[in-house]
């Protein structure tokens, strides 16, 4: 199916020049003068080569038919990452060099959207908003404002994120999967 470039997503399937590649990262770029273009950092799915391509915002891409369903994470161990379907029950095992550095945000239970072709999963999808708790950061300094500037901390699963001075150890927080940035304190 052929879609513009300029929709293009994180996990998108692309098939170019007859072979099959995941999409890492897609940037739009609107220069006040020229045209504007799609910049596509992809992975072959056949042997994991990164590429990066560039097209006009509104060029067609063959968009690659894959079967997309949600599944629930299991666990990790030596084989990779484990996903049972929820309806049939099957489970899949997924290689770590698909799930990369994004392991972090894998928890027991958690709802994702796998991508398999051939019954090979080729690309994850993560919630977009997920909940995580601070397990270090420096302590509030006396008069700093909520709206100064942000300070580094660091979550339960490991991952490095900025938070407004306010936030303290303990805190749950909502980060945003795409770049990690902070949404704000957790609901629950």
């Amino acid at each position: 199916m052929k879609v513009i470039a300029s929709s293009l997503r994180k996990g998108n399937v692309v098939e170019l020049d007859g072979r099959l590649y995941v999409v890492l990262s897609a940037e739009n770029f609107h220069p006040g003068k020229g045209t504007p273009t799609t910049s596509v950092d992809m992975r072959r799915i056949s042997d994991g080569v990164k590429v990066s391509e560039r097209w006009r915002t509104t060029e067609q891409v063959e968009k690659a038919t894959v079967d997309e369903r949600e599944y629930d994470f299991l666990y990790e161990d030596g084989e990779g990452f484990h996903f049972m379907e929820p309806t049939s029950y099957e489970q899949l095992a997924v290689s770590p060099d698909v799930v990369g550095d994004s392991k972090v945000y894998l928890v027991e239970g958690m709802r994702c959207y796998l991508k398999t072709f051939e019954g090979v999963c080729i690309a994850i999808e993560f919630p977009q908003k997920i909940t995580v708790e601070i397990a270090e950061t420096e302590p509030v300094v006396k008069g700093q404002t909520a709206s100064s500037s942000y300070k580094p901390a660091l979550t339960d699963r490991g991952l490095r994120v900025m938070v407004p001075p306010h936030i303290g150890v303990g805190t749950k927080i909502v980060i945003n999967t795409d770049d990690n940035s902070y949404q704000g304190r957790s609901q629950e």
